[in-house]
């Protein structure tokens, strides 16, 4: 067997539990039995081979076999700030978000969006954030921020941050040739509703705010977020990151 399984608690010395969905899902769904090995991480950036030893109606216990620190976070970080589509787009996005390597997800509050971020949808958009670490290998979680509007986005980003709205039209300008900037600084990535965002909300973003073509096509929110994330992603060039056992 060879599972990723999240614990809620910090993983310290040498043994572990797990209890909820994820102790049902290893005894219900995999009918695991003692002496079958798992990874556990924590969200702390370390990931834990670990043996059942002990199974019960909704715990499983187990021995912590080893430590393991392995980095597979992007660097620097990134962040996304979008206008959340509706219905189960939205846990598409977030899924692959996670699998791209973004750092923060920020759902934005916009003149013009249609579906506004509730408290029980970014919870269960929180679940989903662990279900694609599990599935990916990511041993820290990413962030669901609370809404913002994008002024609050621009005051909260980490500081020396580029700032990247996507937004068709004169003054644009095209993704590749700003991708050289993401190899040495934290980048705000902001993917507005699809009726565009508002003049204001454009004006609010100043003139440190570049404004990104994706191309000569409409894309969908989903398809915009992940454009422009995977292009990010995929020039992470940190070398400085180790993998160590203890």
């Amino acid at each position: 067997m060879s599972k990723r399984f999240f614990s809620e608690e910090p993983l310290v010395g040498e043994r572990a539990w797990l209890t909820g969905s994820e102790a049902d899902h290893l005894i219900r769904v995999l009918r695991a039995k003692p002496g079958d090995q798992v990874i556990l991480f924590d969200n702390s950036g370390w990931e834990y081979p670990s043996r059942i030893i002990a199974l019960g109606r909704s715990r499983v216990d187990l021995m912590i076999l080893e430590r393991r620190w392995i980095d597979r976070e992007i660097s620097p970080p990134l962040l996304l700030a979008v206008a959340l589509p509706k219905g189960e787009r939205q846990r598409w996005l977030v899924e692959k978000a996670v699998e791209l390597g973004v750092t923060e997800l920020i759902p934005l509050k916009t003149d013009r969006g249609v579906a506004q971020p509730l408290d029980r949808a970014l919870q269960r958009l929180r679940r989903v954030v662990i279900e694609a670490s599990k599935q990916c290998g990511r041993n820290r979680l990413m962030t669901i921020c609370p809404p913002r509007t994008v002024a609050e986005c621009l005051a909260a980003a980490p500081a020396e941050c580029e700032y990247w709205l996507a937004h068709p039209g004169e003054g644009s300008e095209p993704l590749s040739p700003l991708l050289g900037t993401a190899n040495s600084r934290p980048v705000l990535a902001m993917i507005g509703p699809e009726g565009g965002f508002s003049d204001q909300e454009i004006a609010a973003c100043g003139p440190a705010c570049r404004r990104v073509s994706l191309g000569p096509r409409t894309l969908r929110i989903e398809t915009a977020s992940l454009a422009m994330v995977s292009a990010i992603s995929l020039i992470d060039r940190d070398e400085s990151r180790s993998q160590r056992h203890l």
